[in-house]
């Protein structure tokens, strides 16, 4: 529970960070996440002399798809959100993240057969509703809201399913693209109009640390997904969403408008139907 916890809070207050370096295009921001993720892993997968149990995330070609599945997954994840808060879409990528419990605790019924009940069936249909309201105000469905929730929800599934402990599953992931990062890297310092030019020797060691930020919430997740079920994860995932929803509106003063008011209360009364009817998920705070 304190793994799962502390991973969310960590990512509820990251668009301060992804804000502080905007002046970066989001892909090179993807691309320096990557990079300085794997390096960063690697110090610690060395330090704990974990290579032999490494070579296991290529041992298969199941466990290289499911490694290859996640990377794209997270590394998909990671681009949309940094574009969405850099470019003052975090309410709608808040949004993303009140959806994707739910469709966490959907997964986990159809395939672990965690139990269900009719309060489970009426959130999920609170939460759609809840986006039937914002594709009436867009005029477009919240593609940048359903993705996140999609592409987060599904790498919960695959991690579950893994075998390989988080520290070297996440490792495999990062090392996959690491190259394909570090080559566009490359070609972005050669530019004569890069970016890199005028940045200040803070945006660089921003920019480093994005290994250590993206890591450590992710290593924490993994190590929850392995311990807590699907449905009780979801439910401490609201801790995310909602601490972006208070930095959007009140720190960066996004649009929330009375749509967005009644799509999100959806969405709150949902939470609190799922809390008050779950004696087991209470139990288990209670218990932490």
């Amino acid at each position: 529970m304190f793994y799962a916890i502390a991973a969310y809070g960590i990512w509820g207050i990251l668009p301060i960070y992804w804000k502080s370096i905007k002046q970066i295009p989001a892909t090179d921001i993807l691309a320096h996440r990557i990079f300085w993720s794997f390096l960063f892993l690697a110090v610690i997968i060395s330090g704990m002399r974990k290579w032999g149990e490494f070579k296991l995330a290529f041992k298969s070609l199941r466990s290289f798809l499911a490694v290859g599945l996640a990377s794209i997954l997270i590394s998909t994840n990671w681009l949309l959100y940094i574009w969405a808060v850099n470019n003052n879409h975090i309410v709608e990528a808040s949004l993303g993240y009140f959806i994707n419990p739910l469709l966490t605790i959907l997964l986990g019924r159809l395939v672990f057969r965690e139990r269900s009940d009719v309060w489970q069936n009426v959130a999920i249909g609170l939460t759609l509703i809840s986006v039937a309201f914002l594709t009436y105000q867009y005029g477009r469905v919240p593609w940048i809201a359903l993705t996140l929730a999609t592409s987060f929800a599904i790498y919960g599934l695959v991690k579950k399913l893994s075998t390989l402990t988080p520290l070297t599953g996440l490792g495999a992931e990062t090392m996959l693209v690491a190259p394909l990062a570090l080559g566009f890297l490359l070609v972005q310092f050669s530019r004569a109009d890069s970016v890199y030019s005028p940045i200040t020797l803070t945006t660089v060691i921003l920019i480093v640390l994005t290994g250590v930020v993206t890591s450590v919430p992710l290593l924490l997740f993994a190590q929850s997904a392995k311990r807590v079920p699907l449905s009780t994860l979801g439910f401490i995932q609201y801790l995310s969403p909602s601490l972006s929803l208070i930095l959007g509106i009140f720190l960066y003063h996004e649009r929330f408008t009375h749509i967005d008011m009644l799509s999100f209360g959806c969405i709150w009364v949902a939470l609190a139907i799922y809390s008050l009817s779950r004696k087991d998920v209470l139990g288990r705070f209670r218990r932490g």
